[in-house]
C-alpha cells in the first residue's frame, strides 16, 4: 500500500494521484469529517471486490455512495421522497448518510443487489476536492470488520485494510461514525445513530 502523507503534498498533488488510482480500478484509504473511508469507483466490480475482501466485509452488507452534493447522486437514485429532498437541503454536506431508492442497473454490485442506496455528502474540504475530482466513491468505514473505525489520530498504517493507496491528513474532524436515516419514506427512520444525534436529524427534518 503506497501512503501519501497530506502535510507533505498540495491538494492539487494529493488529488491528481487518488484520481489515477480509481481510473486504474484502485481503492483507496481517504478522509471525511467522521473516520477514514476506503473506496473505490462506484461501478468497477473488480475494484468493489477488493474492498470488499480488504475489509473482510460481508457480502451482504453495501457500500454507501460518496458524493460532492445532490447532483452527482442523482444518476444513482430512482426517486426522492420529501424526506430525502428535505434531509440532503438541511444535513448536507455532514455526517448524515441517507438511503434512498437506487436506481434499477446502477450501482447494483455495490448495493448488494438491494433496491436502495446509501449517500453520503462529507463535510470535509479534502474529501471534497477528491469526490469532485473522481466523481462519487463507493465507500465503507477504514477498518477491518469488527475492529473500531479509523479516525486518523494514529499514523499506525497496520491499523487499516490493505488499499492501492491511502491518504493520511491526520485525525479526522468527529471522530466518530456517520448517522443513518432511512428517508425512503416520509417518515425518516433512524438506522444507526452515530455522531448526529437523532432528536437533531428529527428536528431538522420537522418531524416530531
Amino acid at each position: 500500500m503506497r501512503i501519501i502523507r497530506a502535510a507533505d503534498r498540495t491538494v492539487t498533488e494529493i488529488v491528481r494521484e487518488v484520481a489515477a488510482c480509481v481510473r486504474s480500478s484502485g481503492t483507496v484509504i481517504f478522509p471525511t469529517e467522521t473516520v477514514y473511508g476506503i473506496g473505490c469507483a462506484p461501478e468497477d466490480a473488480r475494484a468493489i471486490d477488493a474492498v470488499f475482501t480488504a475489509k473482510g466485509r460481508s457480502a451482504d452488507k453495501p457500500l454507501a455512495l460518496h458524493v460532492a452534493d445532490v447532483r452527482a447522486a442523482v444518476p444513482y437514485v430512482d426517486a426522492l421522497t420529501e424526506c430525502a429532498r428535505r434531509a440532503m437541503g438541511t444535513l448536507w454536506p455532514g455526517p448524515v448518510a441517507l438511503i434512498v431508492a437506487r436506481t434499477p442497473q446502477r450501482y447494483e454490485r455495490a448495493a448488494c443487489g438491494l433496491d436502495t442506496i446509501s449517500l453520503r455528502c462529507p463535510d470535509d474540504d479534502l474529501c471534497m476536492a477528491i469526490l469532485r475530482e473522481t466523481g462519487p466513491l463507493a465507500a465503507t468505514s477504514a477498518n477491518r470488520s469488527g475492529l473500531s473505525a479509523y479516525d486518523g489520530s494514529s499514523e499506525d498504517a497496520a491499523a487499516l485494510p490493505e488499499a492501492t493507496l491511502a491518504v493520511l491528513a491526520g485525525p479526522t474532524k468527529l471522530r466518530r461514525e456517520s448517522t443513518i436515516v432511512d428517508c425512503t419514506g416520509e417518515t425518516p427512520v433512524i438506522v444507526r445513530e452515530g455522531v448526529v444525534p437523532a432528536e437533531r436529524i428529527l428536528q431538522a427534518l420537522g418531524t416530531p
